[in-house]
């Protein structure tokens, strides 16, 4: 089942690399919502969720974007949702940075179990690998091997010099089945770490303003005192669970890490991620939150020719829904445009983007008995034919919901390929 906290926690702290202090407050959240950060710094900023599509590339740490709101180092406290199984977080921020607390996860934990954590009466989502999956850069390598069981084990080899001067005998080698036992006793308190080479290169660079010898392991310099054997080693896993929890769904996998690091980690997750999205479009992933054509039909006043869904894949609250067209050659437009050479109208897309759209603002209980109306569509791009025999993909976000009024970005794929966007705006009407 999902989880979140029981009451909400607030702490404050500064920031690893702006040297920024950074108040900042956890709350509970309701099941599908995921882990959401919010900067209340920054008027009318979306919420930015912990998802691999919001991360954007920054040295040294995990950065996720939406719009023009960012918020960097989230790592450490994903790393300790994953840990201790937290699924639904709200994550108010009053800066870019979270407070880097003593460089590990082991505040959060401490923090998140006082607050309670306490079971949703929703099922955890569950991304179990059945195919291997490889990246690769440099020397750096990340293999992820399906599992018999639901377990996250994760192993990492260290076969870079500063690893055999961390302590332990050299080596740096560790496996660890991910739970809220193994996390808390192998994991969370590992210190983020640099090599003692690094230190004026890193300052240079304008990072690191807020690490101290207490929040930060300086490797090789000497004076290093290190909480546990292979401290780094530990700590490279740490950042790999909080990298691993932006799949947005709990992994079932061997993920076999040999010198990854945060820009590694992003694309391992882009490829489960895809293989995840291509499972879910076939039916052998089915969520809770999804419908069938029935359903849909009970939400929606259209019917043949003109209901464009065929199924709604998940729902994540109001936040978020993910349809399936399947375009066949039955179609009946196709009798008319291009009969030739059949396309599926442009506007036809964004009708089935706006349908979808509909769903997920009609889920709302205030909207319940009205109809969503479309009354304006910005920002359109149709960028690839659709044909039949392809399956259409459609992902609409809420983008802001005031009053009577919502607006909804859309977005279409075939294949893995963009062929439509838009932004779409509605009115709620009473029927």
């Amino acid at each position: 089942m999902q989880r979140t906290l029981r009451t909400p926690v607030e702490f404050s702290g500064v920031a690893l690399h702006s040297g920024e202090t950074i108040a900042a407050r956890v709350l509970p959240a309701p099941p599908g919502s995921g882990i959401e950060f919010v900067r209340t710094d920054l008027p009318d900023a979306p919420p930015i969720p912990a998802h691999i599509s919001y991360r954007s590339a920054k040295e040294r740490r995990t950065r996720l974007q939406r719009g023009p709101a960012q918020v960097d180092t989230v790592e450490h406290l994903l790393a300790a949702t994953s840990g201790l199984q937290i699924d639904n977080l709200t994550v108010e921020l009053s800066g870019q940075e979270l407070p880097g607390m003593d460089g590990s996860s082991q505040p959060f934990v401490e923090l998140f179990k006082r607050a309670g954590i306490v079971e949703q009466k929703h099922p955890a989502r569950l991304f179990q690998l059945q195919q291997p999956v490889f990246v690769r850069e440099g020397g750096a390598t990340l293999v992820a091997l399906p599992l018999d069981e639901p377990v996250l084990r994760l192993q990492y080899v260290a076969t870079f010099d500063e690893a055999s001067q961390a302590g332990g005998g050299g080596g740096g080698s560790m496996v660890v089945d991910l739970s809220p036992t193994a996390f808390e006793s192998q994991i969370a308190s590992a210190r983020t770490f640099c090599l003692a080479s690094e230190v004026e290169a890193l300052k240079a660079l304008g990072l690191g303003k807020g690490a101290t010898r207490e929040n930060t392991v300086v490797v090789g310099d000497g004076e290093t005192v290190l909480r546990m054997d292979h401290e780094p080693v530990r700590h490279k896993i740490l950042d790999l669970i909080g990298d691993l929890a932006l799949l947005g769904a709990d992994l079932g996998a061997h993920v076999i890490a040999t010198r990854s690091g945060h820009a590694l980690n992003a694309e391992l997750v882009r490829q489960l991620h895809d293989l995840m999205q291509a499972e879910e479009s076939g039916g052998l992933v089915a969520r809770e939150s999804g419908l069938d054509v029935r359903e849909i039909l009970r939400m929606l006043p259209h019917r043949y020719p003109f209901l464009l869904l065929d199924r709604v894949i998940e729902i994540d609250g109001f936040q978020r829904a993910v349809a399936i067209k399947n375009v066949t050659i039955n179609e009946p437009y196709f009798q008319g445009h291009f009969p030739d050479a059949p396309l599926m109208p442009g506007v036809l897309q964004l009708e089935a983007m706006a349908q979808l759209a509909g769903v997920l603002l009609l889920r709302k209980m205030e909207n319940t008995g009205k109809l969503a109306v479309l009354w304006a569509i910005d920002k359109v791009k149709l960028r690839a034919p659709v044909e039949p025999g392809d399956q259409l993909r459609i992902e609409v976000e809420t983008q802001r919901m005031k009053g009577q009024f919502g607006q909804v970005k859309g977005v279409g794929t075939v294949a893995g390929k963009t062929v439509c966007e838009a932004i779409l705006t509605f009115t709620m009407v009473e029927v």
